[in-house]
């Protein structure tokens, strides 16, 4: 009981991790959309820390590691350098960069070839999101625009490319480390 109680209180661990949860499983449904357009995705791989990769999409137009954040009712505002929540500096970006990078020399060591991975950002929830720069480092999107989105890209990737990296990343010992 004390747990619902404390899921409710605004601040605590549980309500954060309650809401980041609903954040993730949003961003989830938006991704499996693009199975019908050659992607597969793969959500919350574990790495041998505990950490997790909220989200992983192969397809056409690369591979991707995607961390979702829910900011339900703020203002999120991305320069290419920075994401601020409210005004409030954040370390989305350089977090999301360093997991692409990471996915990125295990799947390169895995496949046996270079697997470039993009850092995106899946905003959800957020009262405004504002973008600003030509070319961002990292994609972040509002959550509903991620399908639309990343199918749009150019594709860069076969579908027989595409089918062997999600066999390599969909299998455990790739993450075991």
């Amino acid at each position: 009981m004390l747990r619902l109680i404390d899921c409710r209180r605004p601040g605590s661990d549980l309500r954060s991790w309650a809401d980041g949860l609903a954040g993730e499983r949003l961003t989830g449904r938006q991704l499996n959309k693009l199975r019908s357009r050659g992607w597969f995705t793969l959500h919350a791989i574990q790495w041998p820390s505990g950490a997790d990769i909220d989200h992983l999409a192969i397809g056409p137009a690369g591979v991707f590691s995607i961390n979702s954040k829910r900011h339900r009712g703020k203002t999120v505002w991305y320069g290419d350098t920075a994401v601020t929540v409210n005004g409030s500096p954040t370390r989305h970006i350089a977090v999301s960069q360093s997991e692409a990078l990471r996915v990125s020399r295990v799947l390169t060591r895995r496949c046996g070839v270079d697997v470039p991975v993009r850092p995106v950002i899946s905003v959800v929830h957020a009262a405004k999101l504002t973008v600003k720069g030509a070319n961002p480092p990292v994609l972040v999107l509002a959550v509903e625009d991620l399908g639309r989105v990343l199918s749009g890209l150019s594709p860069v990737l076969s579908s027989d490319q595409v089918a062997g990296i999600y066999g390599v990343a969909r299998e455990a010992r790739t993450w075991a480390g």
